[in-house]
């Protein structure tokens, strides 16, 4: 939504393109008047075709040993010179594809980077392996094809485009896929599984439930607003694991910021609770759901989405029927504890009695190069107790 009315000057983005958040997406003013640079860098795809030292400006006819192309290749003949923004000649050569024998959609025929993604997709299907097989059938003194430079198995196999879909990474699949691999990779991740008896839960949540149908409940609290208060209470008794690695450095926080996993349309977010053993459970539950609706409707503070924003995590699939799994730590967070599904499982009832109790999985996935495996699973431990003596 524009913050004032006018005359559309200038787009800085095209249909469809990612935008970064916060960042300007036009200019308007009144008709006719020039745009005035803000200081704001405009995306590489509406770069001018220039002959800048970015520019990648090739003339067929100087490259004396660059192959003859066929007939029916849109490739540039003689003399025309290939015109690709930076950014699309960077996704050209990552993906391996021959961007000389790639059609223009951009101004002046100029290759931007949908016309790569197009390629990739079938559309304009041009590879490197196909060049080289262009070459090849030009040089009539070959007689093996080991006398070409080996192609990747993944460029030289041809898939029929009706046998896939390719789509390019949204932006938040890109941070989470980045954030995901960096997580696994730099750290010593472990995780240690225990189940807490939850019938005081169960007890509790059936008496909220009844309280709001009669009207003598006002906050419609839910099992995971009463798991993640117990981490609070558990994490006050055990403050090494509410921390973040440095490398050199281990910095404890006095407050406990919670981060929470959503999962939305967009992909999966963390907002962080500021300052959530300062709330009541009440206060924890409305600002939990806040956090959540915020993300949903994607409206979220960027900064409280920040794997820096808080100082433990919560990631609750019990929704999902999950029993067990190893949650992935949000670095440079010491750890993160993984809810699973409520199962019913047989137990000693006292007097030699055994029935079915209800248990919830509790997976603690914990960073060894901050937290110890003694430490972590008292944490753990003390998580388990705090979920079985909870009363409301």
């Amino acid at each position: 939504e524009a913050p004032a009315d006018g005359a559309l000057l200038e787009v800085l983005y095209e249909d469809g393109a990612e935008v970064p958040v916060l960042a300007s997406v036009a200019f308007i003013g009144e008709a006719g008047e020039s745009v005035v640079p803000t200081g704001e860098q405009a995306p590489p795809e509406k770069d001018k075709v220039a002959t800048g030292p970015d520019e990648k400006i090739i003339t067929a006819s100087a490259a004396t040993a660059a192959p003859k192309q066929s007939e029916t290749e849109p490739a540039a003949t003689h003399d025309q010179r290939i015109r690709i923004s930076p950014r699309a000649k960077r996704f050209a050569e990552k993906k391996n594809v021959d961007y000389s024998l790639v059609s223009g959609s951009g101004p002046n025929g100029r290759i931007v980077c949908s016309d790569i993604q197009k390629a990739l997709s079938g559309q304009s299907r041009v590879t490197a392996a196909e060049t080289a097989v262009n070459q090849l059938t030009e040089v009539s003194d070959l007689t093996t094809v080991t006398d070409i430079a080996p192609v990747s198995t993944a460029a030289a196999v041809t898939i029929p485009a009706e046998e896939f879909t390719e789509q390019p990474l949204s932006n938040v699949r890109k941070l989470i896929a980045k954030a995901m691999h960096s997580s696994l990779r730099d750290s010593a991740q472990l995780t240690h599984h225990m189940s807490a008896d939850v019938r005081n839960v169960l007890e509790a949540r059936r008496k909220i439930k009844e309280g709001l149908k009669n009207g003598t409940e006002r906050h419609d609290i839910t099992i995971n607003d009463i798991v993640s208060w117990c981490v609070i209470k558990a994490i006050a008794r055990h403050p090494a694991v509410n921390a973040h690695f440095l490398g050199d450095s281990i910095r404890l926080f006095n407050r406990v910021h919670l981060g929470i996993a959503v999962d939305t349309p967009r992909g999966l977010m963390v907002p962080a609770v500021k300052n959530a053993d300062l709330m009541d459970l009440p206060g924890l539950s409305q600002a939990l759901k806040a956090s959540a609706e915020a993300c949903r409707k994607g409206n979220i503070n960027p900064e409280l989405i920040q794997s820096t924003s808080a100082s433990f995590t919560i990631s609750n699939l019990g929704n999902y029927g999950v029993e067990m799994f190893t949650p992935v730590i949000n670095l440079p967070q010491c750890a993160i504890l993984g809810v699973c599904t409520i199962i019913n499982r047989p137990a000693d009832l006292g007097n030699n009695i055994f029935g079915f109790v209800p248990y919830m999985g509790l997976s603690l996935t914990y960073d060894h190069r901050a937290v110890d495996g003694g430490p972590a699973t008292l944490f753990l431990r003390e998580i388990k107790e705090q979920i079985e003596k909870f009363t409301y």
